[in-house]
């Protein structure tokens, strides 16, 4: 256990514990190039490795995507085996803020594998992708997206 001997030593530990959560939150925003199904789309904001809830470190999974790249329709990722059996496995697409939408790829129906049961979804930001669209607005919204229980898209208006 570390001792703190007053309030320089508190000082320390306050900079040493704000540090490490700024140094967390730049690597959270630290993106990849959008994935070539997005790479020309309006308000593709890069991928980011993601891992489902039931993670299966060190092996290669195998994933059918419902939806393609299509930030309007909400999609879910179908575990599958190498020849596309469905497994039983699967996640929606999300919301990380009210207009950041994470968008799985490639495109509908190809099943894919993810070495180390780890997926790289797009990122899209909703105001972005409306706004090229010719609308107002847009935000990000959970949605239905069977046989995800959720799922989510962006909306235009």
């Amino acid at each position: 256990m570390i001792k703190i001997n007053g309030f320089i030593g508190l000082v320390f530990l306050l900079f040493t514990l704000l540090g490490g959560l700024m140094l967390t939150q730049v690597k959270a925003e630290e993106l990849a190039p959008p994935s070539s199904d997005a790479l020309q789309m309006a308000g593709a904001k890069g991928v980011f490795a993601f891992t489902p809830v039931d993670w299966q470190a060190g092996e290669t999974t195998w994933w059918l995507d419902s939806d393609g790249v299509a930030p309007d329709v909400a999609g879910c990722h179908i575990g599958t085996d190498e020849d596309g059996n469905v497994n039983g496995r699967m996640f929606g697409e999300a919301c990380l803020t009210d207009v950041v939408l994470v968008e799985s790829n490639p495109g509908k129906g190809v099943v894919h594998a993810h070495s180390n049961d780890t997926g790289h979804p797009d990122q899209f930001d909703c105001l972005k992708w409306c706004k090229a669209s010719g609308n107002a607005t847009g935000r990000c919204e959970v949605a239905s997206a069977p046989p995800c229980e959720q799922s989510a898209r962006c909306v235009c208006q």
